[in-house]
């Protein structure tokens, strides 16, 4: 049976090719879909896409950060510019922020910014760079791969906690089956003694009791909702079973939580009232693991 993942990891891998060294880091956390930003170099912007692909590959949700550093190994470096227009805008972004209470920009973090440093490849071989950008992208997905290895690390420690929730989950449903048998005459029991206390001897009134009781008995029937509580059990276990679930298994849980509120809604006993609110408390415990499932 496969397993399920989760969304939160960390992936690296490295890379060197004619006179280029690079590292490559992937990081995700929880995310209702699958959102991928990337950050690398620059001259390297073209990778963005292909990074992108690969990480759409791999992973359905979560929030992924790709980000390539790559740098000139030894002699053959090309020549350093600044790009003094992208500088000044930056420049003038950062007096404006400032003069809004923000502390002052450094040196260093504006020279880091996107497009500030140019980097000029002088006589380098158009051929040797196209292979380079290949095995950058042959070390992002080496990255991507190592962070679905530990994002499936992070599922494989999940699993049984969310089946041992949907567990528990079964055993008050059963319990809750037992206590809703136990109601109809509870409030059989109950209408009779208040009837009888207010009229007295009445002719007729056991079957008017009777027929009483039955109307109220068949408001606070809670088979419907016991019997859905069942199916989502099953369709839980399902989904467990068939990842990637996280999407939904994310709606069942609304669906699950809907009719324990239902149930305890039609309770007419505190012993199924206290069912439903233990049962309401699992549902919310499993709901908050299931935000961490691919």
């Amino acid at each position: 049976m496969p397993l399920i993942s989760g969304m939160t990891g960390f992936g690296r891998a490295d890379g060197a090719l004619n006179g280029w060294v690079w590292t490559v880091e992937a990081r995700s956390v929880n995310g209702r879909s699958l959102e991928v930003r990337y950050r690398g170099p620059h001259g390297f912007e073209s990778l963005e896409r292909a990074a992108k692909s690969a990480a759409q590959g791999r992973l359905h949700r979560g929030q992924v950060s790709i980000g390539l550093q790559a740098r000139r190994d030894g002699a053959g470096e090309g020549t350093i510019k600044i790009n003094e227009g992208i500088l000044g805008r930056y420049t003038e972004l950062a007096r404006g922020l400032m003069d809004q209470g923000m502390a002052p920009a450094s040196a260093d973090g504006i020279l880091a910014l996107r497009g500030v440093i140019e980097a000029s490849e002088e006589g380098e071989d158009p051929d040797a760079r196209a292979a380079v950008e290949t095995a950058m992208v042959e070390t992002i997905e080496a990255a991507l791969d190592a962070l679905k290895v530990s994002r499936g690390q992070e599922g494989a420690a999940l699993l049984p906690v969310v089946s041992g929730f949907v567990d528990h989950i079964e055993s008050l449903v059963a319990k809750a089956e037992t206590e809703a048998d136990a109601q109809v005459q509870a409030i059989r029991g109950r209408y009779t003694r208040r009837i009888s206390e207010l009229a007295g001897e009445v002719v007729g009134l056991e079957e008017r009791i009777f027929l009483e009781a039955a109307a109220l008995a068949t408001k606070a029937d809670v088979r419907e909702e016991l019997d859905r509580l069942v199916a989502h059990i099953a369709s839980a276990r399902a989904l467990l079973g068939s990842p990637p679930a996280g999407r939904k298994l994310d709606f069942l849980m609304q669906e699950f939580m809907r009719e324990a509120n239902t149930l305890c809604s039609k309770s007419a006993t505190t012993d199924l009232t206290a069912v439903g609110l233990e049962l309401k408390a699992v549902i919310e415990q499993l709901r908050e693991q299931v935000q961490n499932v691919e």
